[in-house]
């Protein structure tokens, strides 16, 4: 223990990477970021010191947002406030415990005695609409603090917008979350701009000339910008001169290590061609308000995709980089997830609308599907506006859903992620038919299996990270536990279940005349319920003891080849209408051709059959999206839970001769812990 003037500092928790960005020495330099703690690592009543690698101390400041159930801080964010950086200096900062008293905030009311402005302007057909940030605050206006210490303040306001006779637009609202440095007088201005109300009467795509001012000066303006429905774009600013210099790289291997990350492969290096490829998209159109970034604009499009997985390729690439250009694309498009019409905010709560809210409520079905019996009121959200557009050059869905926000928000800790995950997990859970889902279970089990997956991954994701304080956390936490728990009941505790380990319902046996599954999809589905085991769901780790053995079977199984494990569909009944088969060897023969099952596994015969080399797999066993890299993130769980056969499954996949190079996208590259 190291004993300083005003309080010690104990053993190191992890550390982080921060460069100076400019070409110039910066005097102070603040930097504020998420951070991630393992179980047991760090308690809310600790604190924390960041040393460099000078041995060099300053003082952090820790907002906990969210404990693990034992009590420990499972995310924060951190702040602090460097000295002296030299022009592109990068030093490594180790997070040290520490018993230091935690300082007490400031009032909003700070910045309005430093001079602070910022303001949103819109005109629409000659009328000009305005909202200031200072102004709200000037009358009293509501705020919430999300920071709170002697480095960082940081609070967020809302208000709609207004003509100059204070007649206010029904659909546009600006959100400010404003960030102050006090020992800088420098603030960060995080503005956006929302059309988005879940039930204000007919919603439609707005046109307007936008303009955004920053300490009396114009800071963004975009002319004619059409914005959709039920959508919302974000930009950010500096008052007081730009503070944004500070770029931080966590420790990859911390992030990895606590779980909340999947456990993606640290030997992979992310090529310099994919960072500089990933950079170069970075422009036009697609990254001004209401364009998708990198994602693809048409969700439901088929084939292998950078944007699938537990993460998006580019998010894995950052993350196994640190790299700027990566964490760009990375947050920029997080950023502009907001430009889909799945943005859907309550009044009433000024928050992403909750099914525990409006358990009728949907975008699809029959009007008279959403009266609620308890207020006897229709759940429905309102149609567009009659002679309007509510069009939208993007088309969403959840069969094909990237995870835009989960990463950007645990490494930055920024409230627009936080929202924008939500948004995206409660979309996914009432866009079906309310009866379908069982109204306020919001079951999944109708979709595509592959939707399953992704609306499972990102509701254990926002069950996991949401602030304690948050009354979205129980809402998420319960929908995704009454999930787990239908999927337990139908699978993990029931006799009579399927002996393959996939999912059957009617939405999955849907190939070969209603005879077989994709096994793709599938695993999509168990890597889905390993990361929420990870995240320490215990539903999902019952599920996951059932589910994982899916992918081991088809490696394992002596009527299986494992040269074929990833194929494209997988046959487990001989119609339609048909009894489920009851032995691998029947759905293996009712799969394969009988001249492939009659070659030796791997063999040079077999190799020629297919005309490929040896050891290498169907599926596209090249290709970092293939049906064989579909499959490694869920054998790579079914080896961490230690089902029977799956070490020697993994250690037959990990052999293969030839496989992916994941340093062009990683997307898939999990490996076991």
């Amino acid at each position: 223990m190291t004993t300083t003037t005003s309080y010690s500092v104990f053993g190191v928790v992890t550390d982080v990477r921060i460069q100076n960005t400019s070409a110039l020495a910066q005097p102070n330099l603040p930097v504020t970021f998420g951070q991630v703690f393992a179980v047991g690592h760090m308690m809310p009543t600790e604190s924390l010191v960041g040393r460099f690698d000078s041995g060099a101390m300053i003082p952090l400041q820790l907002d906990v947002k969210a404990t693990h159930p034992d009590g420990s801080v499972r995310h924060a964010v951190v702040s602090g406030m460097i000295p002296d950086m030299g022009a592109n200096e990068v030093r490594t900062m180790a997070l040290l415990k520490s018993n230091a008293p935690h300082a007490a905030g400031l009032s909003p009311n700070t910045l309005l005695s430093n001079g602070f402005s910022a303001s949103v302007h819109a005109t629409i057909n000659g009328v000009r609409y305005d909202v200031s940030a200072d102004d709200i605050i000037k009358t009293g206006g509501t705020y919430q603090t999300w920071l709170s210490g002697a480095v960082a303040n940081e609070w967020l306001v809302s208000a709609p917008l207004k003509t100059a006779d204070g007649v206010a637009h029904p659909h546009l609202t600006a959100r400010f979350a404003i960030r102050w440095y006090d020992a800088i007088k420098k603030a960060r201005v995080d503005v956006t701009i929302e059309n988005a109300w879940a039930y204000e009467p007919n919603p439609q795509n707005i046109t307007y000339d936008a303009e955004v001012m920053v300490h009396g000066a114009v800071v963004y303006a975009k002319p004619a910008l059409n914005h959709l429905n039920h959508s919302r774009w974000r930009k950010l600013f500096w008052w007081g001169g730009n503070a944004d210099q500070a770029y931080v790289k966590h420790n990859t291997a911390y992030l990895v290590a606590s779980r909340a990350l999947p456990n993606y492969d640290q030997s992979v290096v992310v090529t310099e061609t994919a960072l500089t490829g990933l950079k170069a998209k970075w422009t036009g159109t697609a990254i001004e308000p209401m364009g998708v970034g990198l994602a693809t604009a048409y969700m439901p499009g088929t084939g292998g995709r950078n944007d699938l997985g537990l993460l998006p390729g580019w998010a894995a690439a950052y993350l196994l980089s640190m790299d700027r250009r990566a964490k760009e694309v990375t947050l920029g498009t997080a950023d502009l997830a907001g430009s889909w019409t799945s943005h859907f905010r309550d009044k009433n709560t000024d928050r992403p609308v909750s099914l525990i809210d409006y358990p009728y409520m949907t975008i699809l079905g029959n009007y008279t599907d959403t009266k609620n019996p308890v207020t006897k009121l229709y759940e429905a959200f309102p149609k567009c506006a009659v002679g309007a557009s509510c069009s939208s050059p993007h088309t969403h869905d959840t069969a094909h859903q990237p995870g835009f926000a989960y990463l950007p928000y645990l490494v930055t800790g920024d409230y627009y992620y936080l929202e924008e995950l939500q948004f995206w997990g409660m979309y996914n859970v009432f866009e079906s038919n309310p009866g379908y889902r069982k109204n306020i279970q919001g079951l999944l089990y109708r979709g595509q299996v592959r939707g399953q997956a992704w609306s499972m991954r990102t509701l254990a994701e926002a069950a996991y990270i949401t602030p304690d304080a948050d009354r979205l956390k129980e809402h998420f936490t319960r929908i995704l536990n009454s999930n787990l728990n239908w999927y337990n009941t139908t699978y993990t505790n029931n006799a009579a279940a399927n002996i393959f380990g996939v999912i059957d319902g009617g939405s999955a046996v849907i190939y070969n005349g209603s005879r077989g599954i994709a096994p793709w999809q599938d695993d999509f589905f168990t890597a889905a319920i390993g990361h929420a085991a990870e995240l320490g769901f215990s539903g999902a780790r019952s599920l996951l003891s059932w589910k994982a053995k899916a992918p081991v079977l088809r490696m394992t199984d002596p009527s299986m080849c494992w040269i074929n494990a990833a194929l494209y569909s997988f046959n487990i009944r001989d119609s339609g209408t048909s009894p489920l088969y009851t032995t691998m060897e029947q759905a293996a023969a009712a799969s394969q051709a009988p001249e492939f099952r009659a070659l030796a596994c791997n063999s040079p015969e077999m190799a020629a059959y297919l005309n490929k080399k040896i050891g290498e797999m169907t599926g596209y066993a090249t290709s970092v999206a293939g049906y064989p890299a579909n499959m490694q993130p869920a054998l790579a769980y079914a080896a961490d839970a230690s089902l029977p056969n799956a070490a020697a499954a993994w250690a037959i996949f990990a052999a293969r001769p030839i496989k992916p190079n994941y340093g062009s996208s990683p997307q898939f590259a999990i490996v076991p812990r």
